[in-house]
């Protein structure tokens, strides 16, 4: 199998190569899970196509709680051996991308009266946390430790004083999610010859006449040949396999996850937290973002449709509620200025025992699984954010059985991301200068595009404009609307807005309000005439309302059949719009 030499990453380019060049692996789905086997596939050699109906990170690779940690819950759960394989891959990130993963300090705070805490209470997560790092948690470099009331009002100073008697810190990271997808799928492309691309729907399976999937049809038409199909579609995954009649019954149980999104001011913090919440068996984390700080996750069954889960007045009054118990000045549903809510494919059953499910989604394990159809589809479900390269390279031993190939070691354990090299050289008052920007722009570029920061900056050589914020209030420069429509693959105003960048995820009504300039700013990189133009700015602007219609609704009024409504006018036939005009 001699591997394709390394072609830019460009939709054009991807789609002839997916209708003239025959592949060894089909991969279904642009999330992290399917970005992840791509690079692991086209890194090992494997001559690689990967398509994706919508944006790359459009469904829960952009709406996870952006954390890369071990689940500190999962040891009560005994997922051992999840939360160890988790602390192992959190360990890789952090080296293989440097730029993106970063180490993120953790509170617990304990509650008490009198100035007196549980006893019991505190040996339980000293315990939790002693095992925490025995499984993994030490190769970070810093060990648990307890701290006093004082040290943990410094951290989080809105925790009501009279009620914070001990704590503890332990340590964990956090990413970018969208962007982390991104980075792994331009590794596999820009490094790997791997062909990728994004609005490209599969309508159908090709088969052999044996009956076997040998590759699979575009919506546009497009063949595609390939030796094995792998469903990595995430939440879609039962969907997919729909297409497949050997396949078997449902797979997933959705779980819905909300966040909300407010002012830093609102809610100062320079450490993440956990927060217990009255009368549940569950926490929820309090998570600096820059100068917001975002509170989550719910964690609730979901069977409504899998396209944008809708935020109800329920999640934000559980959230804000959870929070409030704790903290003053208290937190008004006013405050929130943007939300989102992803579904996780959580694994419906455990294997050999298919009817034994759990009445709590938050109790359903995070593990992966990887089974093979009658008629070789090859379906990659559950998992987690943090455990995408270990989800691929279990994937990829299946995949290479499947053609008949001997097993190979893993070629992502060591691998660096795109960025990764080179990262360093952008840091400090002396770069910056040296670049012409200021230190937190250099800082900002530094954690999103690391070694391809150079680049970012040069495209404001020719014009100094793009030196000015994309959206008011938020760091992203309009240079990066441009970085993402030339270099990304980016087609939409929300591929920009939501995922190239996340000021749809921060402040949605600033967002709404920047929508037209930043269309303008496309537009004439993508060819959009006044009409597509004021469709694109109107879908971006029902995309606001609806991140903040259930925050704005008066209590206990919006259910999730209600808010739904909003999720689906947003989507107006712009997206629609998008998709016919890059069909070839």
């Amino acid at each position: 199998m001699t591997r394709p030499p390394a072609t830019v990453f460009d939709r054009s380019v991807a789609l002839e190569r997916l209708g003239g060049e025959e592949f060894d692996v089909l991969i279904v789905g642009g999330g992290i899970t399917g970005a992840g086997v791509a690079l692991e596939a086209s890194a090992g050699g494997l001559r690689t196509a990967l398509v994706e109906r919508s944006d790359f990170a459009a469904g829960t690779s952009s709406k996870s709680s952006k954390l890369v940690h071990g689940g500190l819950r999962y040891l009560q759960q005994r997922e051992l051996r999840l939360v160890h394989e988790s602390l192992l891959e959190r360990q890789r990130l952090l080296t293989n991308a440097p730029h993106l993963v970063q180490p993120l300090t953790f509170l617990i705070p304990l509650f008490g009266k009198g100035g007196v805490v549980d006893k019991t209470l505190v040996r339980a997560f000293s315990a939790a946390l002693w095992g925490y790092d025995l499984a993994g948690g030490w190769r970070i470099g810093k060990r648990h430790r307890k701290i006093k009331a004082a040290e943990i009002q410094a951290h989080l100073p809105t925790l009501r004083s009279e009620r914070v008697v001990a704590g503890f810190l332990y340590y964990d990271a956090s990413t970018d999610d969208a962007r982390l997808t991104l980075s792994v799928l331009r590794t596999a492309v820009l490094e790997h010859g791997a062909a990728a691309a994004n609005y490209a729907a599969v309508t159908g399976f090709r088969r052999g006449a044996d009956g076997r999937i040998t590759g699979a049809a575009l919506a546009d038409g497009t063949e595609i040949r390939a030796g094995v199909v792998v469903n990595a579609t995430g939440i879609w995954a039962d969907e997919l396999r729909a297409l497949d009649p050997t396949d078997g019954a449902p797979y997933l149980r959705p779980a819905k996850g909300t966040h909300l999104v407010v002012s830093r001011s609102k809610l100062p913090c320079d450490t993440a937290a956990v927060i217990p919440v009255p009368g549940d068996r569950r926490s929820i984390f309090v998570v600096p973002w820059g100068d917001h700080t975002y509170l989550g996750t719910t964690d609730t069954d979901y069977e409504g449709p899998l396209d944008d889960p809708p935020v109800t007045r329920a999640d934000v009054d559980y959230i804000l509620g959870a929070v409030n118990t704790w903290v003053s000045p208290q937190l008004r549903a006013a405050d929130v200025t943007a939300t989102w809510a992803g579904l996780r494919p959580l694994l419906a059953s455990t294997p050999g025992r298919p009817h034994q499910l759990s009445e709590r989604t938050a109790d359903l394990s995070r593990r992966h699984r990887v089974v093979v159809s009658a008629d070789g589809l090859v379906t990659i479900t559950g998992g987690k954010l943090t455990t995408y390269r270990k989800m691929a390279e279990d994937t990829l031993a299946v995949v290479t059985a499947s053609l008949g190939e001997r097993p190979r070691p893993s070629p992502t354990r060591r691998l660096p991301l795109r960025g990764a090299v080179g990262a360093a050289a952008f840091r400090g008052r002396r770069a910056a200068a040296e670049l012409g920007v200021e230190p937190a722009v250099l800082d900002h570029l530094r954690r999103r595009y690391g070694g391809e920061t150079a680049a970012v900056i040069g495209l404001t050589a020719g014009d100094p404009g793009l030196v000015a914020p994309l959206v008011p209030g938020l760091p992203y420069l309009r240079a990066e609307a441009v970085y993402a429509v030339r270099y990304e693959m980016a087609f939409t105003l929300e591929d920009v807005l939501a995922r190239r960048t996340r000021a749809l995820f921060l402040e949605a009504e600033a967002t709404a309000g920047a929508a037209r300039d930043v269309a303008a700013l496309m537009g004439p990189h993508l060819g959009w005439d006044a009409d597509r133009m004021a469709g694109e700015v109107a879908h971006v602007e029902g995309l606001a309302r609806a991140s903040l219609a259930a925050a704005r609704s008066s209590p206990g009024a919006a259910t999730d059949d209600d808010l739904a409504g909003d999720v689906v006018a947003a989507r107006t036939s712009a997206g629609e719009a998008a998709a016919e005009e890059m069909r070839p």
